[in-house]
Order: C-alpha cells, then structure tokens, then sequence
C-alpha cells in the first residue's frame, strides 16, 4: 500500500481522476466504487476523501475529465470532417457518446444536491464543449444574425442530445429507428434552415 507522503496532493488528484475515469468507462455510474479507485492506486478511501472531501467532487472531476476528452473528440472530427461541418459536429457527438457509453451516461446520470454548485473551474472546462457548438453555428448564420448563435446552440445540442440519448439507451432500436444520428442531422438542418429564413 502506497502512502500519502509518496505523491503531492496534486498528484494523488490526477491520479484519482484518471482511474476514476477509467473505472467509470468499465462498470458505469451505478456500480461505480469509490473505494475501488483508491484500491487501484494503492491508497486508502480515507485519502481519496481527503483529496476531494466529498463523493461528489470526485464525481465532477472524473465527469469533467469526459467533458475535455469529449471536447478534444469533437474538435478532432471538425478537423477531419470536411466542409461538412454541421455533420462532422452532429457525427462527433454521436461518436464519442458511442465510444464511450458509461462515461457518457455518468454525466447525466449524477446529480448533484439541491445546495450544491458546480465548482467554477469544472463549470469553465464543461463550458468549452458548448462554446465550439456555438462557434459552428455562429459560423452557419449571416453575419446579421449571429447574435442568435448561442441561444440557438441550446435548442440543437438538446435536440442532438436527445436523439443520442434514446439511441443509447435502446429506445430509438424499439421503434425502428436505424439512423438516429441521421435523424438528429435532419433535425438540425431543419432548424438552421428555418434560422436561415428569419433572419
């Protein structure tokens, strides 16, 4: 068993984040362990709590770290998508909710108490995620309409997050449904067109 002098309180944080994460990815929110992470990496559950004082922030920190993870995944399918850029953004969210099933899931699945806040710099790092959904489709308006971006990023990411959430949880395999995502685009391009005529 490893000791607490072995590695600065940082470190030990990292530490907890990356194999939190990596036990998240196997087993999901629900049969996720705490006492199973600190197990992992040679400490105690007593220092896993002395490092984050609570269940929760290390909950939020182990579902931030699928917030940058999920950001990089989306950049990298923009990079490589084409000038398609509305389907390389709907193809990546997609994607990395596949590829990544139970951490994607935790997100949604934790919640936090009714008097409690997301700390400010896990808020900081979620927000990137939406900030490059925004800049796509600021990028789709006329200049003259740009100031709608945001509000209209909202109602497309909860559009999109919809679809994939019943594809991955069977619900859209129940109706038969066999292209969710496609669907989602569809949706998509429908709303950015009807944007695209009020303008």
């Amino acid at each position: 068993m490893a000791r607490r002098s072995d590695h600065s309180r940082k470190e030990l944080e990292q530490m907890l984040i990356v194999e939190g994460h990596k036990h998240m990815a196997e087993v999901g929110f629900a049969r996720f362990s705490a006492r199973e992470v600190a197990k992992r990496i040679g400490y105690t559950i007593g220092t896993l709590y002395n490092v984050f004082g609570s269940y929760d922030r290390l909950i939020i920190a182990i579902n931030t770290r699928t917030f940058v993870l999920w950001t990089d995944y989306i950049r990298k399918a923009l990079a490589e998508g084409g000038e398609d850029r509305i389907r390389a953004l709907v193809g990546g969210y997609f994607g990395f909710a596949r590829s990544n099933r139970n951490a994607w899931m935790a997100i949604y699945d934790h919640h936090l108490p009714p008097d409690a806040a997301m700390p400010p710099e896990h808020d900081l790092l979620r927000g990137e995620l939406t900030d490059v959904v925004v800049a796509e489709v600021a990028a789709a308006l006329p200049e003259s309409c740009r100031d709608q971006a945001p509000r209209l990023a909202r109602s497309l990411v909860a559009t999109v997050h919809g679809h994939c959430t019943f594809d991955l949880n069977g619900s859209f395999a129940l109706m038969g449904e066999r292209d969710p995502a496609g669907l989602a685009l569809a949706r998509v391009r429908e709303s950015l067109t009807n944007a695209l005529d009020h303008c």
